[in-house]
């Protein structure tokens, strides 16, 4: 669960710098309408004159020049309203789009420990928040603002002594409206986090349904749920109550205000201090000043539920991101695939060492097997080959080149992985296995084919069938092949595998095992082995305990050697004689 950091909206203003032309235009526009009011005010304590007196010869044009303002007015504010909602609403994107950008770089301890449906809330009900809010401010918040000093300067014009007495209520009202923000931030920021719960809770239900109902868990999830829609509830009534509250409360200081200036203005009509069609005029423009307050007011509490959202959102920016790629970096060129560790030390954190003073060297075109216990570091050392992560000493080379000195997507190029629960995106087939990287439909079907792929591409369609979501139109073999021709279509120089075929039955092993050995041809390739039963035939095998290689060699060498190896062979009843 990520935690909410500070955040101002103020710091997304230069995202707004390049709309300056609808900006600019919508400020004339906002302008136009804010000005319309005072003189709204000034024709409508004209014609209540007019018509209180019985003059219906001037209450005509009184009344057409009413209408020409009040046509001019609602122009403007359709301008407004249709200039600043683009840029709001663009912004908005570009915030999202970088979110999730930085989302990508995130190093892979930060991101395992985020919850996927807290996640998604932020990245959708949150960014839209924040977009919401960032339109309200502009095309509402603004405009009242500027309309409500405009009315005050409009009333001290007409009445200054009237208008110092309206104002005393003023930090009243200010203070209150605080209060409740205050209040309506921490109850937003509660609610919101009900939320990402729920959405976290939905993620893990969706996803393991299945096992649910194979241990006849409905009732036990059903609880969970209710639970969190619960809290929801509670923490979402909250914020309401406090809204609900609020509008009454200043609604009233307000009625109670204007009744009293009401009296104030009969008995300076009275003293002959103010005129009726003055005291009109001031009327209508105090009648103006609710609107402007009332959409302050709530606009207001809107914006501390999305500064909530917002200080959500930047909460990534505090997540660290993986190294970035070094300011000169070396050309790979033609890769051979030779692969060599020196001295490599790595840990976690600093009391989890994992690694120390690992050497290896790997030979171009070789079969190398890691096998060893959960923990050992297999996985680690293919996160430290795809410079996932880095070590802390020594150096990893490629070629001879260190791989803190390439590029990392350039590295990546270089390096295929394919993991043992072949995660697959949604769309065409082609589209899976190219994986965004351009390659052409020829070099998409030669690596379909290398992967044993093809037969079953064309049952389905041909590559323009599409994979539906969570790939439940596939079979787990089919899974495999279709990552595996993911990952050779480029060409790579090393293939990572993770055990392909551990969870697969005997057949459809069979087949993707043919895939394998087309694609290992003229490869340096790793595998993590799971089952030493698949890797026999490896150049070499590494044990591994705890981060050292124990013992090293074929796999006849190391049943010679009766050591850690060959008791793992015997714990899966591999013979050993």
């Amino acid at each position: 669960m990520l935690i909410p950091s500070e955040a101002r909206f103020r710091n997304l203003l230069p995202l707004f710098a390049q709309y300056w032309v609808p900006l600019l235009v919508g400020a004339c526009c906002i302008l136009v309408y804010v000005v319309t009011f005072p003189l709204l005010a000034q024709v409508a304590g004209d014609l209540l004159s007019a018509v209180g007196g019985g003059r219906f010869q001037d209450a005509l044009p009184t009344i057409a020049v009413a209408m020409a303002v009040f046509l001019v007015q609602k122009l403007a504010q359709y301008g407004q309203d249709t200039l600043l909602a683009d840029p709001s609403l663009r912004v908005s994107q570009a915030l999202r789009q970088a979110i999730f950008a930085r989302l990508q770089r995130l190093t892979f301890p930060a991101l395992e420990k985020l919850s996927s449906g807290d996640l998604a809330y932020r990245l959708t009900e949150d960014a839209d928040r924040v977009g919401e809010v960032m339109y309200k401010i502009i095309h509402d918040s603004t405009p009242s603002a500027l309309l409500l000093l405009v009315l005050l300067g409009y009333m001290s014009w007409l009445d200054g002594p009237l208008t110092a007495a309206t104002l005393l209520l003023a930090p009243v009202v200010i203070l209150l409206v605080g209060w409740f923000g205050r209040q309506v931030l921490r109850a937003s920021e509660r609610s919101q986090a009900q939320v990402s719960n729920l959405a976290a809770l939905l993620a893990e239900a969706v996803g393991g349904m299945y096992l649910v109902r194979a241990f006849a868990s409905e009732e036990w999830l059903q609880q969970r749920f209710a639970r969190q829609i619960d809290g929801h509830r509670r923490a979402r009534f909250r914020t309401m109550e406090l809204v609900a509250l609020q509008h009454p409360v200043v609604g009233f200081l307000q009625g109670t205000g204007i009744l009293a200036i009401l009296l104030l203005g009969a008995w300076r009509i009275h003293t002959g201090s103010l005129s009726g069609p003055q005291f009109n005029s001031y009327g209508v423009a105090l009648l103006m000043l609710i609107d402007p307050i009332s959409h302050l007011t709530t606009n207001f509490n809107e914006f501390q539920q999305g500064k909530a959202s917002l200080r959500r959102l930047r909460a990534l920016e505090q997540e660290p991101l993986e190294p970035p790629d070094p300011p000169r970096p070396l050309s790979l060129g033609k890769v051979q695939g030779e692969l060599c560790l020196e001295n490599v030390h790595f840990r976690y954190n600093s009391t989890q060492p994992l690694f120390q003073n690992l050497n290896l060297r790997v030979q171009p075109g070789r079969l190398v097997a890691l096998v060893g216990a959960s923990g050992a570091g297999k996985s680690t050392l293919f996160s430290l080959l795809l410079r996932f992560n880095t070590p802390q000493q020594g150096r990893i080379l490629l070629d001879g080149m260190d791989l803190g000195r390439l590029r990392a997507a350039e590295l990546r190029r270089q390096l295929a992985l394919v993991p043992q629960d072949a995660l697959l995106f949604s769309g065409t087939i082609a589209e899976t296995i190219d994986f965004g990287r351009g390659h052409s439909p020829t070099a998409i079907r030669r690596a379909a084919q290398l992967a044993n792929a093809e037969t079953f591409i064309l049952a389905m369609g041909g590559y323009g069938a599409r994979i539906e979501e969570r790939t439940t139109n596939l079979s787990g073999g089919q899974r495999q092949r279709l990552a595996i021709a993911r990952a050779v279509v480029g060409n790579p120089a090393l293939l990572l595998l993770d055990e392909a075929t551990s969870a697969l039955d005997a057949e459809t092993e069979a087949a993707v095992q043919q895939g394998l050995r087309r694609a290992m041809v003229g490869r340096t390739v790793l595998v993590i082995a799971h089952r030493l039963a698949t890797v026999q035939g490896a150049d070499q095998i590494l044990v591994l305990e705890r981060g050292v290689i124990v013992e090293q060699g074929t796999h006849q060498q190391l049943l010679s050697q009766a050591g850690r190896y060959e008791e793992l062979c015997r714990q899966q009843l591999i013979h050993t004689a």
